[in-house]
């Protein structure tokens, strides 16, 4: 579950720290008060594209943080093995991000720094967040056949399918590659043939480029190198008087003091050390600037190599690891070209392997779909008519197609919200309350089958009248006893429902504007539920009528 979320300096909020509990929390408020900065925070912790103006005026940066308490944390720790992530100590898990107004933003696990498709990932295995308008996607195929697999627990056929899919594009692809008409061909040759003697012909190495730049550097300040250096020789070893003769007279005088001092004696010894390590430093500098190139040729030499690989870079990638990427696949599809009726052959008899193969998975997670696609619909009616459908219906069409993403079936929910019409098709139909009120049916459907924590509604109700209100706070009370679910709301039927409530509420103090959240306590969620029913004037009929709705959920 969602333990807490702190939020620093985003928009309005200036300082909040929000304590979650398990089951139904509901989050209400005045519109503009900011409910919705806290699904901004979690959208960004879970990976979502930072935007620089969410920080607050005034502040060069903005913060949040969230702590999970899993009561399993397997999933989530396998997960976190790839990128190195500490992994969670008896199950608390805790992502922290930060947006700073210039410069890049850091992102933490554990405290361990990590990468946006980390956060996403993990967003995928922690919470399910539907907004507002996430409903118009029930509409889609693609979303249709998710929530069937979802239902069905048929993700390991589907991968399976999806994995011969793949193939077989990719050898479609390769034929392609292969075909066309003979002039294109030798076009293709005499091209890949140029490209392939010119890399060749060049000799790129791993490093060498490097090198090349490290002894350029060298070479072209030659002249100053030898009159650093001889400065150097001449302090240290060849000047009159030298560091060497120094060091020589101050021994003699060691010497002499040992005798009389013995303390001296280990003086001497580290006297002797440094005019050793003095005149083995000499021989090094003098070694080197004598092996030391200055002949101006060279430097053309290293002008002209540098140039090579600066030119094949610009034409093949931006690098030398490009470059040599660039000769690895045009000598592999040389090799195709100049064998290609080897090769369409090959192909000829993978393609048809691949297709059995692709027949085979996708017919049997066909076979599966429909197993399943009654019950789901059975499921989704039921909940549909606790949500005002007395007499509603709901359907899942499949019908069977060619090779696709998702396999040899389409898809189509199919709705009929009153008695006496026929079923059609859910996009030709359903309002954005009725689509809404059937998003919360499949969100209830899939709560009992699915392994996510937390579930987040933000205005799931919008659009939904207050006589329906009292049926949705009844069903998301009812998927609240599988999983944790925070849901925004500005209906009081549905708030009466939470077992937690919280209250964002503004204010403007010193000219500046602050949000605020508050856990609302039994006297302070009475008052609450009045101003959702009456306005911010509160009244003894509204205070009474909030009274009885709290006591009859």
């Amino acid at each position: 579950m969602l333990r807490s979320l702190n939020v620093r300096n985003i928009a309005l909020v200036e300082k909040v720290n929000i304590v979650f509990q398990p089951g139904l929390n509901v989050v209400t408020g005045e519109t503009g008060a900011g409910k919705s900065v806290l699904m901004g925070s979690l959208k960004l912790l879970l990976g979502e594209r930072a935007d620089k103006s969410m920080i607050r005026s005034g502040e060069n940066e903005c913060s949040a943080q969230a702590v999970f308490e899993l009561e399993d944390a397997e999933a989530i720790n396998r997960l976190l093995e790839t990128p190195g992530v500490d992994p969670c100590v008896d199950g608390q898990l805790i992502i922290r991000r930060t947006v700073k107004a210039s410069g890049s933003g850091q992102n933490f696990v554990n405290d361990c720094a990590v990468t946006l498709p980390t956060l996403k990932a993990l967003g995928n295995l922690l919470l399910d967040m539907h907004g507002p308008y996430d409903h118009q996607s029930l509409l889609h195929s693609e979303a249709q056949m998710d929530i069937l697999d979802a239902f069905g627990g048929l993700q390991k056929d589907r991968a399976a399918y999806a994995k011969s899919y793949e193939a077989l594009l990719e050898l479609v692809a390769r034929r392609e590659a292969l075909s066309g008409d003979d002039a294109a061909r030798a076009e293709q040759l005499d091209l890949l043939s140029y490209r392939i003697k010119e890399i060749d012909d060049a000799e790129l190495k791993e490093g060498e480029e490097e090198a090349l730049r490290e002894e350029h550097t060298i070479v072209g300040n030659a002249q100053r190198i030898l009159e650093l250096s001889g400065e150097a020789l001449q302090c240290m070893h060849e000047g009159e008087p030298s560091s060497f003769d120094l060091m020589a007279r101050a021994q003699g005088a060691l010497e002499q003091l040992a005798t009389i001092f013995p303390d001296a004696r280990c003086w001497l010894e580290e006297a002797s050390g440094m005019a050793t390590q003095l005149q083995e430093l000499s021989s090094t500098i003098r070694g080197v600037v004598e092996r030391l190139d200055a002949d101006p040729s060279r430097l053309d030499e290293l002008d002209a190599r540098l140039g090579l690989y600066s030119r094949l870079k610009k034409k093949y990638g931006g690098s030398t690891e490009a470059v040599l990427a660039t000769l690895r696949e045009s000598k592999a599809r040389l090799h195709d070209l100049q064998t290609r009726e080897e090769q369409l052959a090959h192909l000829d008899r993978d393609e048809s392997t691949i297709r059995e193969r692709v027949t085979k998975t996708g017919e049997k997670l066909s076979r599966n779909r429909k197993k399943v696609a009654e019950s789901l619909a059975k499921q989704i009616t039921e909940h549909l008519r606790d949500l005002g459908f007395e007499h509603g219906a709901f359907s899942v069409e499949l019908t069977g197609s060619g090779p696709g993403h998702s396999g040899l079936d389409q898809i189509d929910f199919g709705f009929q919200p009153n008695a006496g019409e026929e079923m059609r098709s859910l996009k030709a139909i359903a309002s954005s309350g009725e689509i809404s009120r059937v998003m919360l049916a499949v969100k209830a459907v899939l709560a009992e089958h699915d392994k996510i924590p937390l579930l987040v509604f933000d205005e799931i109700d919008a659009n939904v009248g207050g006589e329906m209100g009292h049926a949705i706070g009844q069903k998301m009370s009812e998927v609240a006893r599988h999983h944790q679910l925070v849901t925004i709301t500005h209906l009081p039927q549905v708030a009466v429902h939470g077992t937690t409530h919280f209250s964002v509420a503004k204010s403007v103090e010193d000219g500046r504007t602050y949000t605020r959240v508050n856990a609302l306590d039994e006297k302070a969620r009475t008052e609450e539920i009045a101003r959702m029913l009456g306005g911010k004037d509160l009244t003894g009929v509204t205070l009474q009528h909030a009274k009885e709705m709290l006591k009859n959920t």
